[in-house]
């Protein structure tokens, strides 16, 4: 008989969800959006609103669905593409991009501003490598992961932010700016691509796996159960969510007089100068506070999930020892540099998202395929192709033969044809005789 959860036990599970996806990207890209959109903010936070936190909602629904994470996500794939698929996932929201963001990102708000000239390579490497021995630390107590993250640091980091937010609405340091760049013309999809640097999606992929784990480890066995409290603990997450970027595009609206024309700036810089207008000294220390809480829980959330995933994948390889692997690599790849970092990491989203929505839709989808093993596979290759072109394109390389391809020009290229091979893969076929969902797995 599984086990009920008290309701201060079903807030803890949703205030940890919160504080694992609210990490450096959900902190540093609102205030620039908000700026850059400046009188069209309301569109384009709609847009950031959809991919932000509608995708990694409707993706912890998914994975409550399917009962499990990537693996049983993609179950009726090749093995090889399924594994390959959840490896490449992992990897990018873990040590190649989204792990060493959160330190940097906690760096570059939280110590660099005290240290003025004495700032350099070394400090950054040194603060590194104490980031994720914290970050280990936490996440090599799996029994007391939801104590010490849903109880004890995401209040203290809710705190934080309801007094920041509050201070935003309270007293704006400037009116409503006008709309720049792409944010004249098309703000709703501006919005919605830049969503995609929060990985919001990708870590909802991991996160619930991570979550059932945490109500199993509190009783709740049945998938009925794991369901209803993922979605509540998702629910929760997302409410949170809202409210932050809600006044942190706010916040970047209202920010243009700060902020030097033609300044080159971005928005952990934009964040900072207002946080300054508005408390002075006291201003940074909080906002040194909220940053470095956000980035740690992240970074706890996100070395728990790799390392449960690689020891799921390959029993023999201890969760420990996969723990303090992932937090070196972390700790060397954070010596890149936050610009670098996020340049390079933007071509690789663009590319694999829209994998990480098939799947979505795939899943939420699934009853009505009259051949889920073909529709996974033709629809996830669809995504695919498409997703590469886009990234591609944001690479810079040269794709002008593709131009008339619908949303092409606006990054998303993948959208109609990814919902086409869905059409086809409802109303076009038939299923074998000799397929069914039990040959599948």
């Amino acid at each position: 008989m599984t086990t009920k959860l008290k309701t201060a036990d079903v807030l803890a599970i949703g205030f940890m969800t919160f504080a694992f996806f609210l990490g450096a990207g959900n902190i540093i890209f609102p205030p620039l959006a908000g700026n850059l959109a400046g009188q069209s903010y309301m569109l384009a936070m709609l847009g950031f609103l959809a991919t932000a936190v509608g995708l990694p909602l409707i993706t912890i629904i998914a994975v409550a669905k399917a009962g499990g994470g990537l693996i049983a996500m993609t179950r009726f794939l090749p093995a090889m593409a399924a594994t390959a698929i959840a490896v490449a996932i992992y990897v990018i929201i873990g040590p190649a991009f989204a792990a060493p963001r959160t330190s940097l990102v906690a760096y570059e708000m939280g110590i660099k501003p005290f240290l003025g000239d004495a700032a350099n390579d070394t400090t950054l490497a040194l603060y590194s490598v104490v980031f994720f021995i914290i970050t280990a630390y936490f996440a090599l107590s799996q029994g007391k992961l939801i104590d010490h993250i849903g109880k004890i640091l995401t209040p203290a980091l809710i705190i934080l932010l309801a007094v920041l937010a509050i201070a935003v609405f309270i007293m704006p340091q400037g009116e409503i700016g006008l709309a720049r760049e792409a944010y004249i013309d098309s703000p709703f999809t501006t919005g919605f691509l830049e969503g995609y640097n929060t990985m919001d999606t990708f870590a909802s992929l991991m996160f619930g796996m991570l979550i059932i784990n945490v109500l199993k480890s509190k009783g709740v066995t049945d998938k009925a159960g794991q369901f209803k409290y993922l979605v509540m603990a998702g629910s929760i997450a997302a409410v949170g969510l809202t409210f932050v970027y809600v006044s942190l595009f706010y916040l970047g609206a209202t920010s243009q007089s700060l902020i030097a024309v033609g300044a080159d700036v971005n928005g952990a810089m934009i964040l900072a100068i207002y946080v300054q207008a508005l408390f002075g000294l006291p201003g940074q220390y909080i906002l040194a506070a909220v940053v470095t809480l956000a980035c740690l829980t992240t970074a706890i959330g996100l070395a728990s999930a790799v390392a449960e995933f690689f020891h799921e994948l390959k029993p023999q390889w201890s969760y420990k020892m996969l723990v303090i692997i992932n937090c070196i690599v972390c700790a060397i790849v954070a010596n890149v540099g936050l610009s670098q970092l996020i340049s390079i990491s933007v071509p690789v989203l663009f590319a694999v998202y829209p994998l990480a929505i098939a799947i979505v839709a795939l899943i939420l989808l699934q009853e009505r395929f009259p051949n889920p093993q073909f529709a996974f596979r033709f629809v996830m290759v669809v995504a695919f192709m498409f997703g590469v072109l886009d990234g591609m394109k944001v690479a810079g390389l040269a794709m002008s033969g593709f131009d008339f391809l619908p949303l092409f020009d606006q990054g998303l290229a993948w959208v109609l044809p990814t919902a086409l091979a869905i059409i086809v893969s409802i109303v076009a076929m038939r299923p074998q005789a000799n397929v069914s969902v039990a040959t599948a797995k």
